[in-house]
């Protein structure tokens, strides 16, 4: 794991709407954000864990199986190299390696100031694994 982190002043940032598209970032107060690069060996996993703000998470080699404790069934949901995913921070969740090939992961974490980055969690009673 390699991570970097910066902390950053009240935000209230508006891009310039480019047709239908539109982002706004807000925040109320100060936030550490952390940059995590991730690699997850053939078979490797995360654990049950979750963070106490949102993650921006782009696979950005391989292939990487996430799992949500949210999920009733525990669905499993593949993401390739180039894609990402929004995790809200606010349940568990894992990922996990199930390919034959190395996988790597890097996230762009908004949490309050001095919050713990990761909170492992238990492993929730809807996932067999």
């Amino acid at each position: 794991v390699q991570q970097w982190k910066g902390v950053y002043g009240e935000m209230a940032v508006k891009a310039e709407k480019s047709g239908p598209w539109d982002v706004y970032l807000k925040t109320k107060a100060s936030s550490d954000v952390y940059v995590t690069r991730n690699a997850i060996a053939v078979g490797g996993q995360s654990g049950w864990h979750r963070h106490p703000g949102p993650s921006l998470i782009t696979v950005t080699d391989g292939e990487i199986v996430a799992y949500d404790s949210h999920n009733p069934l525990c669905t499993p949901k593949v993401y390739k190299t180039g894609e990402g995913f929004i995790d809200a921070g606010d349940h568990a969740h894992l990922l996990r390696n199930e390919s034959g090939a190395p996988a790597e992961t890097v996230a762009v974490q908004f949490l309050p100031v001095g919050a713990t980055r990761r909170i492992d969690a238990p492993k929730p009673n809807n996932c067999d694994f």
